[in-house]
């Protein structure tokens, strides 16, 4: 029975100390040693988990200074009856709720979870061929470097700044890195107090969401669009234009007329990825100022253009101040840090910072004190130097197999991005083909939760190319060509 209580449990990413440690919490805390019994000895529990003797010493010792367990004189370790006599809550089961409380689905004045969002397979990583959009590569990260401005970050020179509650303040050498560093390179020049940053660019459209629109409130957005923005906005009004893109992205004509506010993605469009040209983001400046409405632009993938220098933002043209620009720093660092900015007159940013002090206050600034380290000695410019080189040579590779296997439904975007939108062949059923798709190891992202009309083309699909090898991306386009072949061949 004691020997069945000690068994090592691996998970990947988690070291053999840290296992051996929770593996030790859990025996601890379900009370299955008795304060009276010793726990092994270091070499023997070395010898059972067939592990370093060094390891289960170093765990040991941890759980001595976090009070788990205590070390008695030529006895040996056992559990600290402190712990058992103050267990953490929790521990018992929860009881059923009773059958006459509140009736939550009535209650709720919004219904988020009905709404239709973008899915990915939890285990997207562990598959051969992930087409995924909006996933890093974890082989392109300069872990090193990362890791080493996390160490400055969080040492002891700066544990005042890290530690502290910083209410609605950002950090400042971040707000500086990104107003010196990142901004000139869309060509857009703002003081400090114009830039807000927040938890992604996600984060910055609610916090616009809820200051502009009401009920009464006009939106136009581009069709295919961001679903999770329309989401957003669909909380608030269901005054939602969603105007057909072009070739050149959101068209500039009357439609937009009668908008407060219109949502746009110019750099890369989401998700067809085309390029606003810069006559029409020069014709939208000018409708907007005659219409007078307000433009969100949402520069979230600027650094991927592989043709040419990246068109300038739509925020460095405008003149009037009419312009709130949206960036995020996920498509060069990591989409897990969550991270992004707000780029706004001043008045703006001061009401979107309150707000956001009533949400979460501030992001954390252990990570944007890390970042600023990271943009500050020069590891940003660098991966993202390396990244549109391997991005260009990927990029070329999916056009290549694209245009061998799928000439019928796909090209290549124009100027680049992360992705490439598919058009299947009429009668495609894209979620199947997904479904299908991923028992073969293949990942790809159906588009029907991009359009707002119904009933909702179903025969688009999305395939990232930024979490995928370049050796793999033939192979996994001539699979999923003939997936496409015998889906259509089946309803012929």
């Amino acid at each position: 029975m004691r020997e069945s209580l000690f068994y090592l449990k691996r998970r990947a990413g988690v070291s053999i100390q840290a296992s051996i440690r929770e593996m030790l919490v859990s025996v601890i805390l379900a009370e299955q040693l008795a304060p009276e019994q010793p726990l092994p000895s270091c070499r023997e529990l070395a010898r059972r988990l067939g592990v370093s003797r060094n390891t289960v010493v170093l765990a040991y010792q941890g759980l001595v200074d976090d009070g788990f367990i205590e070390a008695r004189q030529r006895s040996g370790y056992f559990v600290n009856r402190e712990i058992l006599e103050n267990p953490p809550p929790g521990r018992t089961a929860p009881e059923t709720p009773p059958a006459d409380g509140p009736d939550w689905d009535a209650m709720l004045r919004v219904h988020p979870g009905r709404q239709p969002n973008i899915e990915k397979p939890a285990d997207w990583q562990s598959c051969p061929y992930p087409f995924v959009y909006g996933q890093i590569d974890p082989g392109l990260f300069p872990i090193a470097a990362w890791r080493e401005c996390t160490r400055q970050a969080l040492g002891l020179k700066g544990i005042g700044q890290w530690t502290a509650d910083s209410l609605h303040m950002d950090d400042p050498e971040l707000v500086e890195q990104i107003r010196t560093r990142v901004l000139p390179r869309r060509g857009i020049w703002v003081a400090p107090d114009e830039i807000l940053i927040t938890l992604g660019a996600q984060n910055a459209l609610y916090l616009l969401a809820s200051l502009f629109v009401t009920p009464a409130t006009t939106v136009a957005m581009e069709e295919p669009g961001y679903p999770d923005v329309r989401n957003i906005f669909a909380l608030k009004t269901e005054r939602i234009h969603a105007i057909p893109v072009d070739a050149g992205g959101l068209p500039v004509d009357g439609r937009l007329d009668g908008c407060d506010f219109v949502y746009v993605t110019p750099s890369h469009q989401f998700p067809t990825t085309v390029t606003m040209p810069a006559a029409r983001r020069e014709a939208l400046l000018a409708r907007a100022a005659k219409a007078d409405f307000v433009i969100v632009e949402d520069d979230y993938e600027f650094e991927t253009n592989y043709i040419g220098k990246p068109t300038p933002a739509l925020k460095s043209m405008d003149r009037d101040g009419r312009v709130v620009y949206v960036g995020s720093l996920s498509k060069t660092l990591f989409p897990g840090l969550r991270l992004g900015y707000l780029v706004a007159p001043k008045p703006l940013v001061a009401e979107a910072r309150a707000l956001r002090r009533l949400m979460m206050r501030h992001a954390p600034n252990n990570n944007q004190r890390t970042t600023a380290l990271f943009l500050s000695l020069g590891h940003h410019d660098a991966l993202v130097r390396r990244l549109h080189r391997v991005y260009r040579t990927r990029w070329q590779a999916m056009g290549d197999a694209l245009a061998r296997h799928l000439p019928e439904s796909a090209h290549a975007p124009g100027f680049g991005g992360t992705s490439v939108w598919v058009r299947g062949p009429k009668g495609l059923d894209a979620a199947a083909l997904a479904g299908a798709a991923l028992e073969e190891g293949i990942v790809i992202e159906p588009g029907h939760v991009h359009f707002m009309a119904q009933p909702r083309p179903r025969h688009f699909f999305r395939l990232g190319f930024s979490a995928i090898p370049e050796e793999r991306i033939e192979p996994g386009i001539r699979l999923l060509a003939e997936l496409v072949r015998r889906r259509k061949a089946a309803r012929a």
